[in-house]
């Protein structure tokens, strides 16, 4: 309320001495500027709350973003904005000696406004990098304290995939999480990437995150840096050997390597699928099936827990509800467990519409 009623106070002034001017323009001799500045005033006042309080929401929306934003890039984005706005003012001065001062003072802005944004957005970018230049990352990035017990320093591919939340869930994740920062770096890249499938998986693991802190499992980003280093594999195990940490991952590239190191590694694939519900053939399951499948008639649910069900000749109850389901098969994936399954006769299928295993277990695209 302060900033706002401070900003209608500004917009009011600076109001009444353009209605002051208007009116002396107008007619210097009469009432014409006091009419000016009076008109000035009352319409800023209510234009000046109206902008004051979008403004103030703005920031506020703004700070909330800054959150979570590492200090060290902060720092950087503001340093190399303000440099950027000073060098396009530098730059706008001497044209006051050629152009109109009315031009001369456009392009100046836009001169600054434009570098003060570049250098925003390198300092996001290069922040990190910037700060550890300057010898500073001690002091706004200090490094991380690994949380005692049995913390799991993860990679992309555990961040990415299903089986922390499985694990979260179960309360196998007691010691919590470490993220390196270049990790969180990397899934927030392919949550941008054109890619539908990648960007929805990095997506579903960066609010996997937050789900496992509401969950209590503790969840630390690492600042270390390895910048000698380009391999994220490599970057990885450097990590886990400075700070003592077992890793976590569900890439058997990553397991192999930290074998090589002779470091502590989980394959989470493994520990989630020995965790993972048995469904036996004949089990009755319900599900909401939610697309077609690749195959004619097919349709396609998931559990609960992330396993993919495929049932055959069901197109026809996509997005109609919880459906009755009896399982065929399954089938072991890297991303769990699919279910091959067929309708059970409480759900509206004839005796035609029974299906054999074989046709079943037909292989179907994500």
């Amino acid at each position: 309320m302060i900033f706002v009623e401070g900003f209608r106070l500004f917009f009011v002034l600076a109001g009444s001495l353009a209605g002051f001017e208007i009116g002396r323009n107008v007619n210097s001799g009469s009432h014409a500027p006091v009419v000016g500045l009076l008109l000035g005033a009352a319409i800023t006042y209510v234009l000046g709350g109206a902008a004051g309080r979008l403004i103030d929401k703005a920031l506020q929306q703004t700070v909330f973003l800054f959150r979570k934003t590492p200090p060290g890039e902060i720092f950087a984005a503001s340093i190399i904005s303000t440099t950027g706005m000073l060098l396009g003012l530098v730059i706008g001065l001497p044209l006051l000696l050629v152009l109109r001062p009315g031009f001369a003072v456009l392009i100046a802005a836009v001169s600054s406004w434009t570098l003060a944004s570049l250098g925003w957005r390198l300092g996001a970018v290069k922040g990190r990098q910037i700060v550890a230049a300057a010898g500073l990352s001690r002091i706004l990035a200090p490094q991380l304290q690994p949380h005692p017990g049995q913390a799991l320093l993860v990679d992309g591919s555990a961040v990415m995939d299903r089986f922390l939340m499985v694990l979260g869930r179960a309360g196998l994740l007691p010691g919590g999480l470490v993220i390196p920062q270049f990790v969180i770096d990397h899934v927030r890249a392919v949550a941008e990437s054109p890619d539908p499938v990648s960007s929805r998986r990095a997506l579903r693991g960066l609010e996997s995150l937050e789900a496992l802190r509401e969950l209590g499992v503790p969840v630390h980003v690492a600042r270390d840096e390895v910048p000698e280093v380009d391999d994220p594999t490599i970057k990885l195990l450097t990590v886990a050997r400075r700070v003592g940490l077992r890793i976590g991952t569900c890439s058997s590239n990553v397991v192999d390597e930290a074998v090589r190191w002779e470091l502590a590694v989980v394959d989470l694939r493994e520990v989630a699928n020995a965790l993972t519900r048995d469904r036996l053939p004949g089990e009755r399951l319900a599900v909401e099936l939610i697309r077609e499948g690749r195959q004619p008639r097919q349709a396609v649910g998931y559990l609960p827990d992330g396993d993919m069900v495929v049932v055959n000749d069901a197109t026809h109850l996509v997005d109609r509800g919880m459906v009755g389901v009896t399982v065929l098969s399954t089938r072991p994936t890297s991303q769990g467990v699919m279910v091959f399954a067929k309708l059970t006769p409480e759900s509206g299928e004839s005796d035609e519409e029974h299906c054999d295993l074989s046709s079943a277990e037909r292989p179907l695209a994500g």
